[in-house]
């Protein structure tokens, strides 16, 4: 038996632990400041306070695609991994000098967390564009599962440390760790070695450089990658929302200890991890899995607002979790194989962007809903809200493509 990706290849392995360092940072913080948030605010206004910080997290992605993919296309991938993360330490920096001088205002996350999203939005879709520059051809499917299962550990391990750094120490201890993470993330990418060579900067060009296409021209040859990407935003439009409505559901029906969205945090995480690492071996193509991922997790997400069991609650969410890996892995790694390698600066940062294209209106919506409409029947509406998405999905299984490479 050959020996995991990560052992016998120490450049992805470092890209791939700095993934984590910064991905984990990123969520660490969202997860803390709202549970700062809803600890602190009066219980009218929780979801109106939540709902604009969830948004800002994900505006960025959504406003600079062009910049993104013109910044993937012109500098290497080493460069651009350093600078945001060396980016985002700074930012938190910044909080982490002033929560010690004096009270942190509740309102000084709100810039930040739109500054650490920007330095986000330039580093996720540069790893995932690096993959090849880091892995054989063959590995790429496996490298997609260890970079997949970074959103499981980051929201694990996250969702843990986050709420309870507020809970026992408040700012200070939380956006510390975050600035420890971030740097140890930049000094990982930084000793990595990446297989292409460092590209000359634009300054001084060897010959006229061929011009970045257009997102609109690369989609356009892509019909069904295109039509993928819209049922996985309009889905993402309810997913996503479970950041702004589970602390509220908590608060609501179980108190203020953390520890039950930890329990439930947790359970997705768990699930999103296994479901990454078993993706590669689950059989069946992407377009025949995606409609039952997406179903089974339009199901679990239904649980919450029937039940308010912490067992059976967290099995749900353990499942929608190990349904979200498996599909994220299979996706990915289609995508990976069949865009031109010369689209795929601007195809992944649109891939980011439509991903999250959704979560500042579902941000918005939800947190203001939370305010007028019970937390249960929100996690209804979530479960409902996935079903058209899956049934586009299975109308176009038919139309998968076959891979360039």
């Amino acid at each position: 038996m050959s020996q995991p990706l990560v052992l016998r290849n120490q450049a992805f392995a470092r890209v791939w632990a700095a993934q984590i360092c910064s991905q984990v940072a990123g969520r660490m913080f969202q997860a803390g400041v709202v549970w700062w948030v809803v600890s602190e605010v009066a219980e009218s206004v929780r979801g109106r306070a939540t709902g604009p910080f969830m948004m800002l997290a994900s505006l960025p992605a959504v406003l600079l695609i062009p910049v993104v993919a013109r910044t993937l296309a012109r500098y290497t991938s080493r460069g651009v991994m350093r600078t945001a993360e060396l980016a985002a330490a700074a930012v938190t920096l910044v909080l982490l000098v002033w929560a010690l001088l004096t009270e942190l205002p509740m309102a000084a996350p709100y810039p930040a967390v739109f500054l650490l999203a920007v330095t986000q939005c330039f580093f996720n879709p540069c790893l995932t564009k690096s993959v090849p520059e880091l892995v054989d051809a063959r590995d790429i499917q496996h490298a997609t599962s260890f970079e997949m299962s970074t959103q499981s550990i980051a929201g694990l391990v996250g969702a843990v440390a986050g709420p309870y750094l507020i809970h026992l120490g408040g700012p200070a201890p939380l956006v510390a760790a975050c600035s420890g993470a971030f740097l140890l993330s930049a000094l990982l990418i930084h000793v990595a070695g990446f297989r292409t060579a460092e590209a000359p900067r634009p300054s001084a060009p060897s010959g006229p450089a061929p011009a970045q296409r257009k997102l609109r021209a690369v989609l356009a040859d892509l019909p069904f990658v295109r039509t993928v990407l819209i049922c996985f935003a309009a889905a993402n439009l309810f997913a996503t929302a479970g950041a702004v409505i589970y602390p509220l559901y908590v608060r609501g029906v179980f108190g203020d200890d953390p520890g039950v969205l930890v329990l439930f945090q947790t359970a997705i995480g768990i699930g999103m991890l296994v479901g990454s690492f078993s993706g590669p071996h689950v059989p069946g193509r992407p377009t025949a899995l995606g409609p039952l991922c997406l179903l089974g997790i339009a199901a679990g997400l239904t649980v919450p607002g029937l039940v308010t069991g912490r067992i059976m609650t967290s099995v749900a969410l353990l499942g929608v979790g190990w349904c979200a890996g498996v599909l994220g892995v299979k996706f990915v790694t289609l995508f990976q194989r069949t865009v031109p390698a010369a689209d795929k600066p601007v195809f992944f940062a649109a891939m980011q962007a439509l991903m999250t294209a959704t979560f500042p209106v579902a941000s918005i919506a939800f947190g203001f809903l939370a305010d007028l409409v019970e937390p249960r029947t929100l996690c209804l509406a979530q479960g409902v809200g996935l079903l058209p998405a899956a049934l586009a999905l299975l109308a176009v299984r038919d139309r998968e493509p076959v891979p360039v490479s």
